[in-house]
């Protein structure tokens, strides 16, 4: 079989501009304005220390102008929603300062903005821009993480008074693990149900002052820290509850939901599930700009061992007087490089999200914003797994070097791992994912089965319409046009779309088959689902690998250097392949590739491996992460003038 052949040079200024995308402007500012800014990570500090560090860095963000890119231009912003996502992704060397800027400018500033109306946007939006107001986005109970429609908090409306009166009723009620909360929050968006002459309205938002200007707590306030965690130190997580604290009508964020002086409850979407879900949706910033994060944090990985990879040797080379650079073994480049051309798939999957996620905003097409929650959920899922696997795969591709703090790698897997469980567990997003999935199916091709199961699937979440999500026209040409037969159909793009295509229409058809078979006159709905969840959560997985591939040929296609496309065609294929290969059990149990062809899949990633090993290191340099975050000795060349210098040494001695 003959690989297809990876060039020899290529436009290195185009790649980096194609991967820069529409946002290049907020990356090269944001570059820039790290440049001039030392914001090293603090994590050999002690929590108090480096908890003190990083909002001494939060400030000096301020100055930066960054985080008014997102908020509007009335209160001073840029109205730039994309480029505020965009330029979070970029801080993924000190994941303490990220995730405290998307504390509170992402999550507390973006509830303020999304869920308020003018007159909380003009009183408190410039004062969390500026830090002023320093904030908490209190959702999370300690009896209630993913499941936010039945959280326990109250906000009960007393027209007496024209207050809410906010209140703890029992300990799993208790607002756990809240950024902010521990050392540095004044303010908390306090999401909890809402009830007004007795009645429940449903989960709603509402602005609490929960410490006083000298940082104690304000009365019938408890506050406690949740402690040193595994990593993220920076950030001082805390647990809050509330007795019977008093907040003036106006601080109902009231988009959604408002209550009138007399206690009227009112609001534009009648339905309590909808409204519901419609104010959720406004919040998905945040899950999208963990994605994004999770995946720079692994290219950052990748760059560290990659650089290593090229500069340490062991084992002599027969024929030479030098030990092999490790990079050289297909062992080594099979840990790094289908990790690496999975981070290209998924860096055009986030961009396509993020582009969607901005036009999105404020149209009030809920169709479209169904189907960003859906890809939101799914690509926050595969990009923090992803990074999970890949800076470990990089962590053993550096030995004992990789395991050493000056060496980042440790650190980077302690800050990431919790981007598996926050803004959503991962199997619950994809759960999500394949509901949307099968009130689709119920919509195009008939009943699931029984009513109940039907309405069981609706009622979690109302599906739309997923249809291509990246150069539609294309894809289908391509599709249609699939080589099937000899073995280099491996390498002919709409083979490889129409076998993604094909295998998560399969398995989608699967489900729907298996809960049909299952479902009878005494049927109990929940058993049903529960009982076909590994087939559901499968539907949902290999329903993102398609979205990815698509996003990916599209990435492709906007490349106007040959050289350049040609590279990346390599490497698209590579994360192709790898993925067969990976799931391949799958296609050959379903008959959708023979046995030949699994081993010419195996060939083919051997082949591309070693195709693309030149060019591993400036793959990676294209991604354009700030050279601040570049600290390890073993990714700087310091390790490598080390090496040198005892190899030279040896020689002397010999």
């Amino acid at each position: 079989m003959d690989i297809p052949k990876t060039p020899a040079r290529f436009d290195a200024d185009e790649l980096a501009n194609l991967l820069d995308g529409r946002w290049a402007g907020v990356r090269a500012k944001v570059r820039e304005a790290l440049e001039g800014t030392a914001l090293p990570p603090g994590d050999h500090l002690d929590t108090d220390s480096h908890r003190a560090q990083t909002l001494e860095q939060l400030h000096m963000l301020v100055k930066s102008g960054i985080p008014e890119i997102g908020f509007p231009a009335a209160q001073g912003g840029q109205g730039d929603v994309g480029g505020s996502v965009v330029s979070l992704e970029m801080l993924a060397g000190n994941l303490s300062l990220m995730v405290k800027a998307g504390v509170q400018w992402g999550l507390f500033g973006g509830a303020v903005q999304a869920l308020g109306t003018e007159r909380h946007h003009e009183r408190y939006l410039p004062s969390i821009m500026s830090l002023d107001l320093p904030g908490c986005f209190a959702m999370t109970e300690t009896g209630h993480g993913s499941d936010v429609q039945h959280l326990r908090t109250t906000a009960e409306y007393d027209p007496a008074t024209e207050e809410f009166v906010v209140h703890t009723p029992h300990e799993s009620a208790r607002k756990e693990y809240i950024g902010n909360a521990a050392r540095d929050g004044r303010m908390a968006v306090v999401f909890a149900q809402l009830i007004t002459g007795g009645e429940r309205h449903g989960v709603h938002a509402l602005m609490v002052p929960i410490r006083n200007e000298d940082g104690s707590a304000r009365p019938g306030v408890h506050l406690s820290d949740c402690g040193r965690k595994a990593g993220l130190n920076g950030v001082d997580n805390g647990r809050i509850t509330f007795d019977q604290v008093r907040v003036p009508r106006e601080a109902l964020l009231n988009r959604y939901g408002d209550v009138a002086a007399d206690g009227t409850y009112s609001s534009p979407i009648e339905s309590t599930g909808k409204r519901f879900f419609t104010m959720l949706g406004t919040l998905i910033r945040g899950r999208i700009s963990v994605a994004g994060t999770a995946g720079s944090a692994a290219k950052l990985a990748l760059e560290i061992a990659l650089r290593y990879g090229t500069t340490r040797r062991q084992f002599d080379r027969p024929g030479t007087a030098e030990e092999t650079v490790v990079l050289d073994y297909l062992g080594h480049q099979r840990k790094l490089l289908p990790a690496l051309a999975k981070s290209y798939a998924l860096h055009f999957a986030q961009e396509q999200l993020v582009q969607t996620l901005h036009e999105v905003s404020g149209s009030g097409d809920e169709r479209a914003q169904r189907e960003l929650e859906s890809r939101a959920a799914g690509l926050k899922a595969l990009t923090t797994w992803h990074a999970t696997s890949t800076i470990q795969a990089a962590r053993e591709a550096c030995g004992g070097a990789g395991y050493l703090a000056e060496n980042q790698l440790p650190q980077l897997k302690a800050d990431t791992d919790v981007f598996t469980t926050f803004e959503g567990d991962n199997t619950v997003l994809l759960q999500l994912v394949a509901k949307g999935l099968l009130t689709d199916y119920k919509d195009q091709f008939g009943e699931l089965g029984t009513l109940e199961v039907a309405r069981f699937v609706a009622d979690q979440f109302v599906g739309a319409v997923i249809e291509r999500t990246a150069a539609k026209s294309l894809v289908q040409r391509l599709v249609d046009a699939a080589q099937r037969d000899d073995e280099e159909a491996v390498f002919d793009r709409g083979w490889q779309l129409k076998l993604f295509d094909d295998r998560e229409r399969h398995v989608l058809d699967g489900v729907a088959r298996r809960l049909r078979r299952a479902t009878g006159k005494d049927a109990d709905p929940f058993e049903v689902f529960n009982n076909a969840q590994d087939h559901v959560l499968r539907a949902a997985r290999v329903h993102i690998d398609r979205v990815v591939l698509e996003a990916f040929v599209a990435g492709i296609e906007r490349c106007t250097d040959g050289p350049t496309a040609q590279l990346l065609d390599r490497v698209c294929d590579l994360y192709v392949l790898a993925t067969i290969e990976e799931d391949r059990g799958w296609f050959l149990e379903h008959e959708r590739i023979t046995p030949r062809r699994a081993k010419a899949v195996t060939e083919a990633v051997n082949g591309l491996c070693q195709g693309l090993r030149p060019h591993a290191v400036e793959l990676v340099e294209a991604f354009g992460l700030p050279r601040q975050w570049i600290t390890a000795p073993i990714a700087t060349g310091a390790e490598a003038a080390r090496q040198d210098a005892q190899r030279a040494h040896d020689r002397t001695l010999a």
